[in-house]
């Protein structure tokens, strides 16, 4: 349809009446940098109010199936006119089957066609729809429909990132009736049926082509018991899953389950993570299935899982990767220090540390409000989670496993701490550079001229944190938020501004974030506090933020036994270790890598 019969409603009424039921889910993701990325940190529920900023909303629901099907073309591949063809074209075809849509325009000349459907279908389905359809028309984005867990488009009447909004081809009236009077599943039918051998062809490209699933060519990681391999995860999150493996969606079904089964899931886990959200590619594999029947038909693959294994002493199909993670907890030096023997008395050390930590609150009002800043704090905090650990004031560290801990580079970590311990009065002093294997050694410092005011004060409740695996995503105001609402009652936004030395603005914006994800709520007097049923833990496997921290950890396993070949061929002295005439890439890694990582911390440290 033209412009000429474009709709004369407003935004705001065009968003109120039609997102919520072309969504696939009550959810939509907010742009803040002017329409560039619609990141997962800014998903919200979906409302009827307008949102000031570029607005998608979420394609697929928490079951893996869709409402509707959302057609994206693109200008930018090849202009304006050929998006109208194609656009035409495609409503033509539309016709021919019965079916009936809705069409809005964005400023830049791009078009959207919305094909909503009384009976929801699978992720697999509509993906294979869409792409049959981008066979046939050159301008259709394929995108919003590949991606489960990320696909989102925006709506009627969300703004444009060049201003102005996604504007109606035809009347609010008409396009309302469109949605409240969806597709049949007749003409579902009948749309699939006239594409079956682009349908037949995608999926035979898709079987030739190299599987490239995000994540799925990762390196194999060792994993902690009760975790599943990485391309089990992928699959059961996704739904995307090589075809040259398994043949139907009732394979790959049956592969997850399998896989949970041996990884020491319980069924209740599994049908949690299905209810909730965190395996919508799971859900979609059982959404061929009535609702009433879909938690039955799991519960009878469970058991014939549980036959399989019981019956197979080899690990299950997919999952041969599933064992204890062998990493070992931070080994401390200080003992080899004449005259110091931390761990002889642990109380004493705690003691130590909770004073220490006292200290860190005062100094933090030093530190920028910036990333830099913050960075640097949650660097001091990986410091104090791994001296409660070994129950030392004294921590073999090397900058890969404070990496870890706090979610930055080994480069990046390197200059906090050497900016760290340069400060006048330093919170934390190097007593040994590292050697070899070993890591850099070094000490919990208070201060002088805080040691009085660090002693008066009370000791603050609860552990002290590194970045937990969730705030990866949600950012680093938000953990530094959620960490004075946990350790504390509920709390105004002006006292939670004082606490975090955050701005105002800063804090408003990680208030926002959390309260979207249910982590906190505001209650009585306007104060937050958290909220104990959601588990940080669940967000972060959700988020898919774990994967990204074991394939952290896997990168650095690697550094180190590179780093132990080159020892093994070039050191035969420790007086040889640090010569400048060494042939090893320095550059490379900046120093010996740790003996141990901060896995365990990370991993621990998510719920």
């Amino acid at each position: 349809m033209s412009r000429n019969l474009s709709s004369s409603c407003s935004p705001a009424e065009a968003w109120a009446a039609l997102a919520p039921v072309l969504a696939g889910q009550p959810r939509v993701r907010l742009s803040k940098d002017a329409g560039k990325t619609y990141p997962q940190k800014h998903e919200r529920n979906l409302t009827e109010a307008l949102p000031s900023v570029p607005a998608a909303v979420r394609i697929f629901g928490k079951d893996g199936t869709c409402a509707a099907i959302f057609l994206d073309f693109d200008s930018s591949v090849a202009g304006q006119d050929w998006v109208q063809a194609d656009v035409r074209a495609v409503q033509t075809w539309l016709h021919s089957v019965g079916a009936r849509w809705i069409e809005d325009f964005s400023p830049n000349g791009g078009r959207h066609v919305y094909i909503p459907l009384a009976q929801r279908v699978t992720f697999s389905e509509a993906r294979d729809l869409v792409e049959a359809l981008g066979t046939r028309y050159r301008t259709l984005d394929k995108t919003p429909h590949q991606n489960l867990l990320h696909g989102c488009m925006r709506t009627p009447g969300s703004p444009h990132k060049r201003g102005g909004h996604q504007e109606l081809a035809m009347s609010l009236s008409m396009a309302y009736d469109v949605a409240r009077r969806p597709n049949s599943p007749t003409i579902w039918a009948a749309m699939t049926k006239d594409l079956a051998a682009e349908i037949k062809a995608v999926r035979a490209l898709r079987q030739e082509d190299t599987f490239t699933a995000s994540t799925a060519d990762a390196p194999v990681i060792d994993q902690p018991t009760g975790r599943m391999s990485r391309p089990m995860q992928v699959l059961a999150q996704t739904g995307l899953y090589d075809t040259s493996r398994y043949a139907t969606d009732s394979d790959a079904r049956q592969a997850v389950v399998v896989a949970a089964a041996a990884a020491g899931l319980q069924l209740v886990d599994v049908e949690r993570r299905m209810l909730q959200g965190t395996w919508p590619g799971l859900a979609s594999f059982y959404a061929r299935y009535a609702a009433r029947h879909r938690l039955p038909s799991l519960r009878r693959d469970w058991q014939s899982a549980i036959k399989y294994l019981s019956k197979n002493t080899a690990t299950a199909d997919g999952n041969s990767n599933v064992r204890r993670s062998p990493t070992s907890q931070p080994i401390t030096q200080a003992g080899a220090l004449e005259g110091i023997n931390p761990i002889s008395n642990p109380d004493a050390e705690h003691r130590h540390i909770r004073t220490w930590r006292n200290a860190l609150r005062i100094r933090e009002v030093n530190y920028q409000q910036s990333r830099t800043g913050m960075a640097r704090r949650m660097v001091l905090r990986a410091l104090g989670e791994a001296a409660h650990m070994t129950a030392s004031r004294f921590v073999e560290f090397g900058v890969r496993s404070i990496a870890v801990a706090v979610g930055l580079d080994h480069t990046t970590v390197a200059i906090h701490l050497r900016e760290l311990r340069s400060e006048k009065d330093p919170l934390v002093t190097l007593v040994e550079e590292g050697r070899g294997t070993k890591g850099d050694l070094y000490m919990l410092t208070i201060p002088e001229e805080l040691k009085t005011a660090a002693e008066d004060a009370a000791w603050q409740k609860g552990k002290i944190h590194a970045l937990r695996p969730v705030f990866r995503e949600l950012g680093l105001p938000a953990a530094f938020v959620y960490e004075a609402l946990e350790h504390s009652p509920a709390m105004p936004t002006s006292e939670i501004v004082r606490l975090t030395r955050l701005s105002r603005s800063a804090v408003n914006e990680a208030l926002e974030v959390l309260a979207a994800w249910n982590l906190i709520t505001r209650g009585a007097a306007r104060a937050w506090s958290t909220v104990a049923a959601t588990s940080l833990q669940q967000l972060a496997e959700q988020f898919g933020v774990l994967e990204a921290v074991a394939a952290q950890v896997q990168r650095y396993r690697n550094d180190r036994i590179i780093w132990r070949e080159w020892l093994a061929k070039n050191v035969s002295t420790v007086a040889e270790l640090l010569s400048p005439d060494d042939d090893y890439p320095w550059e490379m890694f900046e120093g010996p890598p740790d003996d141990w990582s901060l896995s365990d911390l990370a991993f621990r440290s998510a719920g």
